[in-house]
C-alpha cells in the first residue's frame, strides 16, 4: 500500500460569527486506506467536508491535496478530488448515461470506455438508458459515485453514502469502496452515521466532537483500546447460585440473562481462559461460553458519553 498522504489538514479551522465550528486539525488522509469521518450531529463533519471541496472557505490553516493548498491553488487540488457532499446532483429529465456523458465533457480525458467500465463497476449497467427520474433514491446514489469516479480521483470524499441504499446495495458499496483504496490506491474519505457499517469499510477513523479531533487510529485499535468484553456463560440451572460466588472470587459481577441458567459478566477476553478452568475445577457444568467484543458503535457511543 502507498503510503503517501493523499490530504494534509494543516491546522485547519472555521469560525462563523464568534463560534469556531471546526478547530485547529492536523491529520493525514494516505493513499489506499478507507477513512471514516465520525462525530455527532454538529460536531463539524460538513464543514470539513465543504471546506474540502471548497465550498466554504477556510478561516485558518490550509487543506492540501496531492500537495497542492485548497486556498491558493483550488484548480490544481480539487482536479484529484471525486466525491458526493450530501446528495448527488443530477439531472433528472435525462438518462443515467446522459448524466455521465455530460459530465464526462468536463474532462477531455474520459472516454466511453471509461464511462461503460464504471456504470459496470456501481452496478447500473441495466437500468443506464433509463431516466433518472424513474431511479429510486440508492440508484441515484450509485449513479452520483460513478458521476465522482469518472476522472479517475486519487481522492473519493463520499459524505452519508449509503443513504437510500438496501443491505444488498450496501454490502456493494462497501466492497467497492474497499477494492477501489486497497487495489487502486484511491484515499477514500467517507462521513456516516451507520457505525456499524463503518466498522466493516474502514481502515481508519477520525472522531470529531464540538469541532474538535478527539481520536484518529486504526479501526480495530480503536475499539479494543481499554474495552472490555461482554462474555454470556451458560451453566446448569442447578448450579448458577455457585457459579455466582466462584465469579465474585475473580472481583466480577455476574448477572442474570435471559434464560434461568444464563449469566452474563464484564471482564477482558483473555481472561475466559480462566474464568472457564475455575468453574471446571469446582465441578460446574459449562454448556457454552460466548465472547461478545466491543463494537465500533459501543465505543462511539461510550466516548460521547465521557464527553458529554
Amino acid at each position: 500500500m502507498n503510503q503517501q498522504p493523499i490530504v494534509q489538514f494543516k491546522h485547519t479551522t472555521k469560525i462563523i460569527g464568534r463560534k469556531t465550528i471546526v478547530n485547529d486539525l492536523n491529520f493525514d488522509v494516505l493513499a489506499g486506506e478507507v477513512f471514516g469521518f465520525l462525530g455527532p450531529n454538529g460536531a463539524g463533519k460538513t464543514t470539513t467536508i465543504r471546506m474540502m471541496v471548497g465550498l466554504i472557505k477556510i478561516s485558518r490553516g490550509d487543506i492540501l491535496i496531492n500537495g497542492h493548498s485548497i486556498a491558493s491553488q483550488f484548480e490544481q487540488a480539487i482536479r484529484h478530488v471525486g466525491g458526493i457532499v450530501e446528495n448527488p446532483d443530477l439531472y433528472k429529465y435525462l438518462t443515467g448515461y446522459q448524466n455521465l456523458k455530460h459530465y464526462a465533457r468536463m474532462d477531455s480525458g474520459i472516454s466511453k470506455k471509461r464511462i461503460n467500465e464504471i456504470v459496470e463497476h456501481v452496478g447500473l449497467k441495466e437500468s443506464i438508458h433509463n431516466k433518472v427520474s424513474s431511479y429510486s433514491l440508492g440508484m441515484r446514489q450509485r449513479l452520483g459515485i460513478a458521476q465522482a469516479l469518472l476522472h479517475r480521483p486519487s481522492l473519493l470524499i463520499l459524505d452519508e453514502p449509503t443513504n437510500g441504499l438496501d443491505p444488498a446495495g450496501i454490502r456493494k458499496l462497501r466492497n467497492n469502496l474497499k477494492e477501489l483504496a486497497h487495489q487502486e490506491g484511491v484515499a477514500v474519505f467517507v462521513s456516516s452515521h451507520l457505525l456499524s457499517e463503518m466498522q466493516l469499510m474502514c481502515d481508519k477513523i477520525a472522531v470529531l466532537q464540538k469541532g474538535k479531533l478527539v481520536s484518529i487510529e486504526n479501526v480495530q485499535a480503536f475499539i479494543s483500546k481499554d474495552s472490555i468484553s461482554r462474555v454470556y456463560l451458560e451453566v446448569e440451572a442447578s448450579q448458577t447460585e455457585l457459579t455466582k460466588m466462584l465469579i465474585a472470587d475473580l472481583n466480577k459481577t455476574a448477572i442474570a440473562g435471559n434464560g434461568p441458567n444464563e449469566l452474563w459478566i464484564q471482564m477482558n477476553k483473555d481472561e475466559v481462559p480462566e474464568l472457564n478452568k475455575l468453574l471446571l475445577d469446582n465441578g460446574i457444568r459449562v454448556l457454552s461460553i460466548h465472547v461478545q467484543e466491543r463494537t465500533l458503535e459501543d465505543k462511539f457511543l461510550e466516548m460521547m458519553g465521557e464527553e458529554k
